[in-house]
């Protein structure tokens, strides 16, 4: 095979970065491949629209089916984003015969089953490194790399909207309100930041890492998903004399048949290798039996790091095409000894409590009267800067205690009398 012939479906800030890789790399695109990679057709339902990139108005179209079902196509690229029409595109394409790149994390979290099901019927490949970590080759590391290994853990810093935000509460001092303006205004947020901040965009990838790392499929509606907007600049600075950094943690471990996942501000020591990955960068941590702890960190968002993800699936599909090795390296291989999926009620965690409370003598005694009922014992106390109003707050850090006793007692705690505002409660990992 000399030539291998590609079709891009959505011209966006991606689209473009591929284009343009596949357009100016085109000879060290060969030398990769041992064959000529053609970008032959680009499709988009606005031609119009101006684009940092000159192309062929030959190779131009608004007709999707002059990319899905083209025998002259060999790879199509789906970057439309989305379910509907994105999942349409893709099984289309799949059962014409067609090799699929897709960045397209909702997609792949919601029917990537079905999808890798039908691929595998048509003895056909379908790659999605670009849809966690941007530019980071989690995907490829945990599909190939790491197969010798039994994965335990999974740690990701994935959005790098919250880790921004986060970050810049921590070095600059912000509230979190200004925090999100400021990413804002830099381009790091969207208008609308929701399924950022609110840990969803973290899940979404979370269930493709669990996918690929434990062979476990996992829905959104299976994983607990716990947003940054409780977060105050107050939690940053006493976790900081805690010794500890506040993440937004995707959290996968196995724990013997059964397996948690997991999204939600965590305390981190600043000695783990995830506490210092600041701004919009991405990290992943994995533990394996063999390898032990790696990290896979860079720029988890923007044009050229998700390109270069998305281009290197072409190029493996490529290799693969040329020489005659489709399906060799599997989508992925579930894992029928993990039966279930752990409830959050189930977890055990130390945590960092902060309370809100009126500054009178017993409210402490109180407080720790009702951890202990629950089975929770207290690691460390402090109480804050006295507040106006004299309300002050009181941080503790405990041992490890299960989720549904922590549960129970804050809320029995914030039925006192002496109780100001809700309780905050962030879970610590080692």
């Amino acid at each position: 095979m000399e030539k291998i012939n590609v079709g891009l479906i959505g011209f966006g800030t991606v689209g473009v970065g591929v284009a343009k890789a596949l357009l100016q790399k085109s000879a060290q695109i060969e030398r990769q491949v041992g064959a000529r990679v053609v970008l032959k057709v680009i499709c988009d339902n606005d031609l119009r629209r101006k684009r940092n990139i000159k192309v062929n108005r030959k190779l131009m179209t608004s007709d999707v089916n002059k990319v899905l079902g083209n025998p002259n196509i060999d790879i199509v690229v789906e970057l439309v984003g989305g379910i509907h029409p994105a999942k349409e595109f893709v099984l289309k394409a799949i059962k014409s015969g067609q090799h699929v790149v897709t960045a397209n994390k909702a997609l792949i979290t919601e029917h990537g089953e079905e999808l890798f099901d039908a691929a595998k019927k048509a003895g056909v490949d379908i790659f999605y490194e670009a849809s966690v970590g941007g530019g980071i080759p989690i995907i490829k590391s945990l599909r190939e790399g790491l197969v010798a290994n039994e994965i335990d853990t999974i740690l990701g810093i994935v959005n790098g909207t919250s880790n921004y935000i986060l970050s810049a509460m921590a070095e600059e001092e912000l509230s979190f309100s200004d925090a999100l303006e400021q990413a804002k205004k830099k381009g790091y947020a969207e208008r609308n930041p929701a399924l950022d901040i609110g840990g969803y965009d973290s899940a979404h990838k979370l269930a493709i890492l669990t996918l690929l790392g434990f062979g476990k499929a996992v829905k959104l509606k299976d994983i607990y998903v716990e947003g940054i907007l409780d977060i105050s600049q107050n939690d940053i600075r006493y976790a900081d004399e805690f010794g500890y950094a506040i993440k937004l943690l995707a959290i996968a471990k196995r724990c013997d048949n059964e397996i948690e996942v997991r999204v939600h501000p965590t305390l981190l020591s600043k000695e783990h290798l995830l506490a210092n990955v600041n701004g919009v960068y991405n990290a992943i941590y994995v533990h394996g039996d063999m390898v032990g702890g790696t990290l896979f960190y860079g720029r988890g968002a923007g044009q050229n790091p998700a390109a270069s993800s998305v281009v290197g699936d072409i190029i493996d599909l490529a290799r693969n095409l040329r020489f005659n090795s489709v399906g060799r390296v599997p989508i992925y291989m579930k894992n029928e000894s993990i039966k279930k999926i752990r409830k959050i009620d189930d977890i055990e965690a130390s945590y960092y409590i902060r309370i809100s409370c009126i500054d009178k003598p017993g409210v402490l005694a109180k407080v720790a009267g009702i951890l202990g009922r629950h089975k929770i014992s207290i690691a460390s106390v402090g109480q804050k800067e006295r507040r106006a109003a004299r309300i002050v707050p009181v941080v503790m850090m405990t041992h490890e205690a299960k989720e549904k006793n922590m549960r129970q007692a804050l809320e029995e705690i914030d039925r006192m009398a002496a109780i100001r505002r809700k309780t905050v409660a962030i879970r610590v990992e080692r």
